[in-house]
């Protein structure tokens, strides 16, 4: 096994690596590092570098490969060099230096999505990742983070997207307003998910209204939607809860309306209730 090229905690890469931590360097150099096998694995069209120890260059030498044959340098580091770059406390041996990769809102736009989640003053970066990966599951077309939510790049959400990150479009620091009237005005009806809703979901769905492009309104993990936002949407929808719980958390909660939409808009009729009246 080949010696490893990196092995200087001072190394300039290393240094620069470690930045990254903090969004403003993130920022200014509009670069981010993601973790693990997986996370680079996805995100290999948008690798700058790899730093990877020998051992996990060996045990995934297929991630390696697509790397190269991207022209993607691949660089050997030591445990200490991998751990001193990784935000993780138990590493995978393998870190990846990417490139920023929202798309603006225009763009996303354009395409006149058909299901879209908009998270507005989600702060916590692992519920932002959830949802990412949430939506991606459900089939959304993208995702818009308003210039109130947390930073997308922010390590934690990035680990919590789980690679969703660079599967679908994402729109970062939009106001909440223009994500708003933009996607009204690209065809999508707007609905803002909050427990305060006088429409609930079963009732959206058993009216067959989430067939239609759809745009779903997440909010805050401890206070939900404040209610100049709420005002914004077409409808203030809440999902019931048929048991004893006080209340979902904000991914299920985004799950449950994501998935309903995604069923809806692939069934007939809208997936009308067939319950006999």
């Amino acid at each position: 096994m080949a010696a490893p090229e990196l092995t200087s905690l001072k190394s300039p890469r290393v240094t620069a690596a470690r930045r990254l931590a903090k969004r403003s360097f993130r920022g200014k150099e509009r670069r981010f590092l993601v973790e693990g096998p997986q996370a680079v694995r996805e995100a290999v069209d948008h690798l700058i570098e790899v730093y990877a120890t020998p051992e996990a260059a060996e045990r995934h030498a297929e991630i390696v490969a697509a790397a190269r044959a991207a022209g993607v340098p691949v660089l050997t580091a030591t445990d200490e060099v991998v751990a001193e770059m990784s935000d993780t406390v138990t590493p995978q041996g393998i870190v990846g230096l990417c490139r920023f990769l929202d798309s603006p809102l225009t763009e996303i736009l354009r395409a006149r999505p058909r299901l879209v989640a908009v998270l507005a003053h989600v702060r916590d970066p692992g519920n932002a990742g959830t949802v990412l990966r949430c939506a991606d599951a459900a089939g959304a077309d993208a995702v818009v983070l308003t210039d109130a939510s947390v930073d997308l790049y922010n390590p934690k959400a990035v680990r919590a997207s789980v690679g969703s990150l660079f599967h679908l479009p994402v729109a970062v620091g939009v106001p909440v307003e223009r994500a708003v009237s933009g996607l009204k005005e690209a065809g999508a009806r707007v609905l803002a998910a909050d427990g305060a809703g006088e429409r609930d979901l079963d009732s959206e769905l058993d009216d067959g209204l989430l067939g239609a492009p759809t745009a779903w309104i997440f909010g805050n993990e401890a206070w939900g939607l404040p209610e100049e936002t709420r005002a914004l949407a077409d409808e203030v929808v809440r999902v019931p809860i048929h048991g004893r719980a006080e209340s979902l958390n904000l991914a299920t909660a985004a799950a449950v309306c994501l998935y309903a939409s995604a069923r809806a808009q692939r069934a007939p009729a809208g997936c009308r209730s067939v319950t006999p009246t």
